[in-house]
């Protein structure tokens, strides 16, 4: 378990905190491995009923770790096993209890793309939503590709998508987005108060209830490994390296 996921468990509310907030809370296969073990160990929890993702510090998280990353994909993995994303995408995926992120700050690429696989979205006033992957030369992940469009719609998701923008908190409500916002001074003991209402709910009748809302798990799980494909190639890519230099330099990408 490394240090930058802290997993606390009381109340029957389990909540995943990514603490690495010098790093504006950016993910590393480490943290990742670290999220899917505390997911799967919820998921056969009996006396877990809700899990809560929270970011430490100003920021919910602002995406994964580009030069860890981009080590992995340049390395090769060193065994058969899958790598720690893909099964941490795959434990939210199949989690059969209800998921929250609350997020208290900035939620960047797989910021905005993690709560497409939570159940419930609180949001700080403060919060902010950007899946900037074209701007870095890569490609939508955890099959965002597929829930976005059906979440917001093609056009709202193309615009998230195509132009990087940033979403203000309200924007996001407005869009479907987010499932409530509150102020900044409240955000967390709100959220945990409605962690609390959902753990406290029928277990059998919440499982039921998520499992009805969300009939496309196989389908979901099928973009997810087109999507993945196409992003460790991309990370290979000059575009990707391109980008990533020019943002160390602060300045336009220039993509002949």
């Amino acid at each position: 378990m490394t240090d930058f996921i802290r997993v606390e468990h009381a109340d029957r509310i389990t909540t995943v905190t990514l603490a690495r907030a010098d790093k504006k809370n950016a993910i590393t296969q480490a943290m990742y491995a670290a999220m899917a073990d505390a997911v799967n160990a919820y998921g056969t929890d009996d006396d877990a009923r809700a899990l809560m993702f929270i970011g430490e510090g100003d920021y919910f998280t602002s995406g994964n770790d580009l030069k860890d990353f981009a080590m992995a994909a340049n390395g090769g993995a060193d065994n058969d096993d899958l790598p720690p994303v893909i099964r941490f995408l795959h434990a939210i995926k199949d989690c059969r209890k209800p998921l929250i992120a609350a997020v208290n700050g900035p939620a960047i690429g797989v910021g905005l793309t993690l709560t497409l696989h939570c159940d419930l979205v609180y949001a700080a006033e403060s919060a902010t939503f950007a899946a900037p992957f074209v701007k870095l030369g890569l490609v939508p992940e955890a099959a965002s590709s597929m829930l976005l469009p059906a979440a917001i719609g093609m056009a709202a998701a193309s615009d998230v998508f195509m132009t990087g923008r940033i979403l203000e908190s309200h924007e996001a409500l407005r869009m479907g987005l987010v499932s409530r916002v509150f102020a900044d001074s409240d955000f967390a003991s709100e959220a945990r108060t409605l962690a609390a209402t959902v753990a406290q709910a029928a277990p059998q009748a919440m499982r039921h209830t998520k499992a009805l809302m969300r009939t496309q798990t196989d389908t979901i799980g099928e973009v997810m490994e087109t999507e993945g494909k196409i992003f460790a190639d991309q990370l290979r890519s000059p575009e990707f390296m391109e980008s990533v230099s020019a943002m160390a330099q602060k300045r336009a990408a220039v993509h002949p």
